[in-house]
């Protein structure tokens, strides 16, 4: 396992829609507040666009030592020298992103449920998001809420197979002990860091109550 993504507890998903500052200021002040992992996610950007975000947020994350994933679009990932993509369930395979970035990429895959985690480890994914924890309102559209206790022993799986398990889903500073107690030992957040006016302080947060 990739150094960088072991000591990761934190990844923020990266959308300017949530973000209140900038997205790159904001980025940015979540890494420096102990994000390991930045996860950019514009379900409807436009192309050219998407492209240019993804390569400034490339850039910042090099000069930080933190790892960067492009959300579903795996061409673009492989255009801007992303280390990496995150699938969801209709996605491409991981074996055919893999395929088109090489064999040094990260993918990450979001699961559900006992099968979809089988499947993510069975397939060669890097690391997986586990959820959701709580309701979220920033994927646009339903997700199953099966909760923290229930989802912690797929995390547990995931990690004794050595594959980092982020849990994910409506998680914020405020909610974020509970989550850890379950037994998560890392998180994904969105709107818990960026619809703040301080992601420095959400992300710190975070990151402290996962030690």
């Amino acid at each position: 396992m990739d150094e960088r993504l072991a000591r990761t507890s934190l990844c923020v998903i990266a959308t300017t829609s949530v973000a209140r500052l900038p997205l790159a200021e904001a980025v940015a002040a979540a890494i420096d507040g102990g994000a390991g992992l930045i996860q950019l996610r514009e379900k409807e950007m436009e192309a050219g666009a998407f492209l240019e975000l993804a390569d400034d947020l490339r850039l910042l994350c090099a000069a930080r030592d933190v790892l960067f994933v492009v959300n579903d679009r795996v061409e673009a990932a492989r255009v801007v020298g992303a280390d990496g993509v995150h699938l969801g369930q209709e996605d491409e395979p991981v074996a055919d992103a893999r395929r088109h970035l090489g064999p040094e990429s990260f993918i990450g895959v979001s699961t559900h449920d006992a099968a979809e985690l089988d499947g993510a480890l069975r397939d060669g994914a890097d690391y997986v998001g586990v959820g959701s924890v709580f309701a979220t309102t920033t994927k646009g559209r339903d997700v199953p809420v099966s909760g923290a206790a229930a989802l912690a022993p797929l995390a547990a799986r995931a990690e004794a197979a050595g594959v980092p398990a982020f849990a994910i889903g409506g998680i914020t500073p405020e909610n974020v002990a509970g989550v850890a107690s379950a037994g998560f030992r890392r998180v994904a957040v969105c709107a818990g860091v960026f619809a703040t006016d301080d992601p420095e302080s959400a992300a710190r947060a975070i990151v402290t109550a996962l030690r």
